[in-house]
């Protein structure tokens, strides 16, 4: 990994909008390159793109400099898993049975990493908890992740059709792609939260020792953050 796109990396998880945009445009053919594996199978291209930006974005989210692996070989399986799981939820891919095995292992681990360290695990303690390899963490995460719908409770049993309202809202949008985009675009400590609170169904109060910050706070940035979703799916 040159210098360059280290810096770009490390800017980005840092919140820096402008470089996760640059690192976007720079891998749209990487990007492209793996759509195609995914055509024919009823999706329109551009929406797979859209699929393979996600799962780039999510790989510069989840992506540990220090693990000694090129960005690459974390980010193709992102994008790649971010599309499987899209056509599998709309019944064109299966899931194999390798990639279930390995995604309970990591949530063993996730959870067993959590406690013990009192945060988040990164990729590095991951893959020697687990004894994966980043390409295979990253696959099995995002073959495995959830489509995000309306009616999924959090910890403490809101659901995002609640706090949203439905008025106004199809699930058919939410099931593809107008939810997870617009997430994506909420500043990173709100988006944080609402994939805590509703991806991943966390209380408010385990959003705040996860975050390292008040209940208090937790609750202000939901708020804000449901509110902002709101506007963008008028």
């Amino acid at each position: 990994m040159s210098l360059r796109c280290a810096d770009a990396l490390e800017a980005a998880r840092r919140g820096d909008r402008n470089a996760r945009e640059r690192l976007l445009s720079e891998n749209q053919r990487l990007i492209w390159s793996i759509v195609q594996r995914y055509m024919g199978k009823g999706v329109d291209s551009e929406d797979l793109f859209q699929l393979g930006c996600i799962g780039f974005l999510k790989a510069v989210d989840g992506f540990d400099p220090g693990f000694g692996t090129q960005f690459s070989t974390y980010a193709v399986p992102k994008i790649a898993g971010e599309m499987r799981r899209f056509l599998r939820d709309d019944g064109s891919v299966k899931v194999s049975r390798t990639l279930k095995e390995q995604s309970a292992k990591i949530r063993e681990a996730r959870s067993a990493l959590s406690q013990r360290l009192g945060r988040e695990p990164v990729l590095s303690e991951l893959s020697a908890e687990t004894g994966l390899t980043a390409e295979e963490i990253a696959g099995a995460e995002a073959a495995a992740e959830p489509v995000v719908s309306l009616q999924s409770e959090t910890g403490d049993g809101l659901t995002l059709e609640s706090a949203l309202g439905d008025e106004g809202m199809e699930e058919e949008i939410v099931e593809h792609l107008a939810l997870r985009q617009a997430v994506e675009q909420l500043p990173d400590r709100e988006g944080e939260v609402i994939r805590l609170r509703y991806f991943r169904h966390l209380t408010q109060q385990q959003c705040a020792k996860v975050l390292g910050v008040s209940q208090v706070q937790v609750s202000r940035m939901e708020r804000r953050a449901v509110e902002r979703l709101r506007k963008k799916l008028e």
